[in-house]
């Protein structure tokens, strides 16, 4: 249980009490000073969340977009002084800068005989997926606590170098006397009162006894995968990764921490076999209404009024028109933001309805493509590939006599077409009752008794049912922790965070062998997947 959780049970007697109001605000003695590497929504998410539950300090920004960097510094940096002008060492427009003006000033400082402060205890690392691996092997030498946001990286083979490369550095670290660093991914889910309540309730409290089964929704919202994953970011696995990984890799943890990861220091009750099936059902030119005929952009196609997806409604009329210029608006084009504020909405509307009208033809090479979205875009003309409706099996083998580590199963399915968007919902089944979850409430239905209970958590605010702060707040207690000496690296891991490196990469992995049993059809016998995927390339 995170430790302030443990703080606010005190006295009530019954620390499931606990999850049901929120945290204090985290004053620490000396405040972790934070550097963002990657000022787009989750590295301002994060930011927030730091400023919002925390004295932490949003020292630095690394960012190569300048509205962006300049916007972010604005609100988290420089706005703390007079004049609101950066310093050196608080801005830069690339990560490989950063760490090129701290070897300089390192390099002087030694000349003199001192020692550089750094200035920054830990890195929030919010670029795009695939630049995960070579931003975090790149700033890991640096001895600085590093956050990245999931996934790890986009490709089995890349988990396994970033996994290696921090490995390297705990051992140096070790061998050196230097302090260990904190190593947080951002499987948010973890870290919302519901799903912490969830899985007290479950594995701490016993309610519904042995589980035996659990069944498992991410519902991601019709209009929202047509954004980031038929018109956005993460619609081609060739750019980017299959959507089990970019959307759902945190669904799949949830899994493994839910029904895998010990409550002490036992070992895991690991999968036996892991099925997957899934595809690209609705998103493709076949199912593109007749009506639309051959236009390839809603602003040109005689269909749009009628259509859901037509991308004025979305980002105009139910976003921009509404007065709200912020995600999913700022996506087609972070400029429209400020536009909105100084020259106000007419001149907004003209520039979004410009990017919307942007397309590409047979003649656009396909590198011009690949390097930008086309928010305007027919989402049955798209070049998007990635499963629009999947499901995963997980199923475990009995472990010896202890009943906690008998067979089970868990089936996940990720959904576009839904009307919730990311609210979670499943169903657990145990030898002595049910839970019915929904990302607000708990339901809990006994055998024996024939009764039902409810459990309705704090409703935290934030991303992810309040998961974005939760993550923040004690990845910084972890790092604090680790800073003033009061615990070891493992230790802090394990107390504040709940997840260390080797857990985070086994979620990954977990999704990669799904990936493997969908492609090739077929039943994934975990153990020997990880033998010939994973054990045979670990050093």
């Amino acid at each position: 249980m995170a430790p302030f959780l443990e703080d606010n049970a005190k006295g009530n007697g019954d620390s499931h009490k606990a999850y049901l109001k929120a945290p204090d605000f985290q004053n620490f003695e000396h405040p972790p000073r934070i550097m963002v590497i990657g000022a787009g929504s989750r590295g301002t998410a994060y930011a927030e969340a730091a400023l919002e539950g925390t004295n932490a300090i949003i020292a630095a920004v690394c960012e190569p977009i300048d509205s962006k960097r300049e916007t972010f510094g604005k609100n988290f940096i420089w706005n703390r002084k007079f004049p609101q002008v950066p310093q050196p060492g608080e801005s830069f427009d690339n990560w490989k800068r950063w760490v090129d003006w701290v070897n300089e000033k390192s390099r002087e400082c030694e000349a003199q005989g001192g020692t550089f402060d750094l200035g920054i205890d830990a890195a929030f690392v919010c670029v795009l997926d695939e630049m995960h691996e070579e931003v975090v092997r790149g700033i890991a030498h640096l001895g600085v606590h590093i956050c990245c946001e999931k996934p790890m990286s986009t490709r089995l083979d890349s988990c396994i170098r970033m996994y290696q490369a921090l490995n390297d550095v705990k051992q140096s670290s070790v061998a050196s006397g230097d302090k260990e660093p904190v190593f947080g991914i951002c499987h948010v889910l973890r870290y919302s009162p519901h799903n912490m309540l969830l899985r007290h309730l479950v594995r701490d409290k016993d309610v519904i006894g042995d589980v035996l089964s659990i069944e498992h929704c991410e519902p991601v919202g019709w209009w929202h995968f047509s954004h980031s994953y038929v018109r956005g970011n993460w619609r081609k696995e060739s750019t980017s990764a299959p959507s089990l990984l970019t959307k759902s890799c945190h669904d799949i943890d949830f899994l493994m921490w839910m029904l895998c990861t010990p409550t002490s220091s036992a070992v895991p009750h690991l999968p036996s076999s892991i099925s997957s099936t899934g595809s690209l059902k609705y998103f493709r030119k076949s199912r593109k209404p007749a009506e639309a005929g051959s236009a390839t952009n809603c602003l040109s196609c005689a269909y749009e009024p009628s259509c859901s997806y037509s991308a004025k409604k979305i980002y105009l009329e139910k976003q921009l028109a509404q007065g709200n210029a912020d995600w999913p608006v700022k996506i087609v084009n972070p400029e429209i933001e400020d536009i909105y504020k100084t020259k106000g909405i007419e001149a907004a509307s003209n520039q979004l309805l410009t990017n919307l009208a942007e397309d590409y033809d047979s003649t656009t090479p396909l590198e011009v493509r690949n390097k930008r979205n086309y928010f305007g875009r027919c989402v049955w003309e798209s070049d998007n590939d990635v499963c629009d409706d999947q499901t995963v099996t997980l199923t475990w083998d009995d472990d010896g006599d202890d009943p906690s580590r008998g067979a089970k199963t868990a089936l996940f399915h990720m959904i576009a077409h839904t009307e919730k968007q990311c609210e979670r919902r499943g169903r657990i089944y145990g030898t002595k009752g049910e839970i019915e979850y929904d990302s607000t409430t708990i339901s809990i239905h006994d055998f024996a008794t024939g009764k039902t209970t409810k459990q309705i958590p704090h409703a935290a605010g934030g991303g992810h049912g309040g998961g974005d702060a939760g993550l923040v707040r004690q990845f910084l207690m972890a790092v604090d922790a680790v800073e003033q000496e009061k615990m070891s690296t493992h230790e802090a891991q394990r107390t504040y965070l709940g997840c260390d490196l080797d857990e985070a990469f086994l979620s990954h992995a977990v999704v990669f062998a799904a990936e493997d049993a969908r492609t090739k059809k077929k039943v994934v016998d975990w153990a020997a997947w990880w033998r010939e995927n994973v054990g045979s390339q670990l050093s």
